[in-house]
């Protein structure tokens, strides 16, 4: 009752935030708009914050007492190696749904270079030098672990954690007072998660509110075949996902859709999927996923295996080429589409890495990297549908490993 209640609450403040922020759009001055939308984005970071406190310790704590229970580590490379597989097959997919779906309606033709936000690009573009190879081995192996907690980087606690929890793993009893007291901590931390997800309701009303004032319905307009061909390959892919879902869980699908319908809405009204990492842990134990394949899986496929953003990267890639009239032919595109694979990979904690990686893409097939201002007013609404996927897709994955393993249980209450 009190999950229900909780997401009639976020459905009430998402309701709110567009009409607040469509009477604002319509009857106030730039200034003002200007002001409130800074003011609104607060309850957002504020939510936010709070989740992303938890979610470093989270992790850790978590993945080190999943890996210890899994008990050797042959069980661990076993699980670790059918996580990858899930994990390489699902973005290859959803590359492919983006790249067939953007040369089929060629949404990039139908942009007007007039919208662009060219602002907001530069921040972007100047970020591109962040995917060098250098760069990418930084962003993947930890300096120091205190450092990766600090910046919520969720790659190189998971490279920590997976080392701590094999050394963990091979002292056998000595490491046991340890492990107990992270496991724990971790009882503890997803405690602090049902406080925390209280606030919701007031993070995706100053969401729904900044957006919708500072961009108005309109751009919809302006941006409709864009928003209606991604939209299409989102549900393409969510389609794919449920019916993948269908045959390995049969009718206990249903109840794994009911589970994370709460994670998916506060993904989808804040445009973060890491916004309910805590929260999906916990539902994914309560639909009967064992604690140490959730604690193991979910962390990776965090960083491995976001499939709204994956199919989102070739999307607007070639679509900013329609829209400067570059050809492509499919060889390049193809090419294009395992540069993506391999440059996305372990991005999560970067603020909008779907975005950065599309912008460093374009510049390496001279595709005009500005390019990226003429999507970049449709990017938040596209980013609620994406950031939902990632959910959907990590929820999928973390079971189906669950099953293979024997490990999915009945489901507690």
């Amino acid at each position: 009752m009190k999950s229900n209640r909780l997401t009639i609450w976020i459905l009430v403040a998402m309701a709110l935030g567009i009409f607040v922020g469509y009477l604002i759009n319509k009857n106030s001055s730039p200034e003002f708009i200007t002001t409130f939308s800074k003011n609104a984005k607060l309850l957002t970071t504020i939510f936010l914050r709070l989740v992303q406190m938890i979610i470093a310790p989270l992790v850790f704590c978590t993945l080190v007492v999943g890996i210890a229970k899994l008990g050797d580590l042959k069980t661990v490379g076993r699980v670790g190696g059918k996580s990858l597989i899930w994990f390489l097959n699902a973005s290859l997919i959803s590359l492919l749904i983006g790249l067939v779906l953007v040369n089929v309606f060629q949404p990039g033709t139908a942009i007007d270079l007039s919208n662009a936000d060219k602002t907001g690009a530069q921040d972007l573009i100047g970020k591109t030098q962040e995917f060098s190879l250098a760069k990418f081995i930084d962003h993947v192996f930890p300096r120091s672990v205190f450092e990766a907690m600090a910046q919520n980087e969720i790659l190189q606690l998971v490279v920590f954690s997976i080392f701590f929890g094999v050394a963990a793993t091979s002292l056998h009893d000595y490491s046991k007072p340890v492990v107990k007291a992270l496991d724990a901590a971790s009882h503890i931390i997803l405690k602090m998660v049902g406080y925390v997800m209280n606030f919701a309701p007031f993070g995706v009303f100053g969401a729904m509110a900044a957006v919708i004032a500072t961009k108005g319905l309109s751009v919809f307009i302006f941006y409709g075949q864009y928003l209606a061909s991604f939209l299409v390959g989102i549900g393409v892919l969510w389609v794919l996902l449920f019916t993948v879902g269908f045959v390995l869980l049969k009718n206990r699908m249903r109840l794994l859709i009911r589970r994370i319908a709460q994670p998916i809405l506060i993904a989808f009204s804040t445009s973060s999927s890491e916004a309910v990492f805590p929260k999906l842990t916990e539902e994914l134990e309560r639909f009967g996923c064992k604690d140490k394949v959730v604690s193991f899986v979910l962390p990776l496929g965090y960083s491995f295996n976001l499939d709204g953003s994956m199919m989102y990267m070739t999307f607007a890639s070639l679509a900013i080429a329609q829209a400067y009239g570059v050809q492509l032919d499919l060889g390049t595109q193809l090419t294009m589409l395992l540069v993506l694979m391999l440059t996305s990979k372990g991005i999560a904690g970067v603020p909008r890495a779907s975005l950065v990686v599309v912008t460093a893409t374009c510049a390496m097939f001279n595709i005009p990297p500005e390019g990226i201002a003429l999507i970049l007013p449709i990017d938040h609404f596209c980013d609620m549908f994406r950031s939902a996927t990632n959910v959907v897709g990590n929820a999928l994955a973390t079971t189906a490993v669950s099953k293979w393993e024997g490990e999915l249980t009945e489901p507690s209450e």
